[in-house]
């Protein structure tokens, strides 16, 4: 609650994560290099104008909210399927680790800002785009990986939408929660054999998170929990729960003694399951 009523910080996701680039720009841009891999600017500035901008060297992304792309680790060459990839940052991410990305999202005119992002920084040869729902989606093949960061609540941006929790009742949780774990039944049929599949929001509430993964687990043969292990987590290694699930809060990562930037993530879940059969 007391995290909820500080500003929430401004994140950038370089594109090249080199040790060697992240200090480089951490030094232009006077940014905390956080632990995770991420930059935290110190002070309020616009995007657009900051050095690298133009060069597509960077995105806006809370550090929170780069973790469940980064869960797939290398994937140069696997085909990978971006589930409600609008705006976009996801899919970056995917692009830039080496995938060839499907980016699926319902909104075409979402799906028009995904693709001006991409072309800004890059990576639009890597992906494609495809205005479709989740549910009507039919690709000709499954795919290596596959990321679903399915609607939510919503609760874990609080600091950034200070409206969430007067415009979300608990009858709404529940409906979101059933929408979630069929969607995340959906986009298992998607993954092939070996393949892993990602499930994340951005929600603080465990029917949204934790509640849906275990069913899943529960009731999925052709898939295991792949457990997250703490290497992949620097500085927020106390986020890993039991199952190896991930759960960020905006207490979280604070900003250590003399740091003048802000401290906290966003609000998130990540779950990673792997295909078995």
């Amino acid at each position: 609650e007391a995290a909820h009523r500080r500003e929430a910080p401004i994140d950038l996701t370089l594109k090249d994560r080199s040790p060697a680039n992240i200090a480089a720009w951490a030094q232009t841009l006077d940014a905390w290099a956080l632990p995770t891999g991420s930059l935290r600017l110190r002070h309020g500035t616009e995007i657009a104008a900051l050095p690298g901008f133009d060069e597509g060297a960077f995105w806006v992304q809370d550090a929170a909210a780069a973790i469940p792309a980064r869960l797939f680790g290398e994937m140069s060459g696997r085909h990978v399927a971006d589930l409600c990839a609008a705006p976009g940052g996801k899919t970056a991410q995917l692009a830039a680790l080496g995938a060839k990305v499907t980016a699926v999202d319902q909104s075409a005119n979402r799906l028009k800002r995904l693709r001006a992002n991409l072309d800004r920084l890059g990576l639009s040869e890597a992906s494609e785009t495809v205005a479709a729902s989740l549910f009507d989606f039919t690709p000709d093949r499954p795919f290596d990986a596959v990321l679903l960061d399915a609607p939510c609540s919503s609760t874990g941006t609080v600091r950034r939408h200070p409206d969430v929790p007067w415009t979300k009742s608990d009858a709404d949780i529940v409906k979101l929660a059933d929408l979630q774990a069929r969607m995340l039944a959906r986009a298992a049929t998607l993954v092939a054999p070996g393949g892993l599949l990602v499930f994340a929001n951005c929600s603080l509430d465990p029917r949204e998170g934790e509640d849906v993964a275990r069913a899943f687990a529960a009731d999925q043969d052709r898939f295991t929990v792949d457990a997250v292990a703490a290497a992949e987590l620097p500085g927020l290694e106390d986020c890993l729960t039991a199952e190896g699930f991930v759960r960020t809060t905006p207490a979280d990562l604070p900003a250590p003694a003399g740091e003048i930037a802000a401290g906290g993530v966003d609000g998130f879940f990540a779950a990673r399951f792997r295909r078995t059969v």
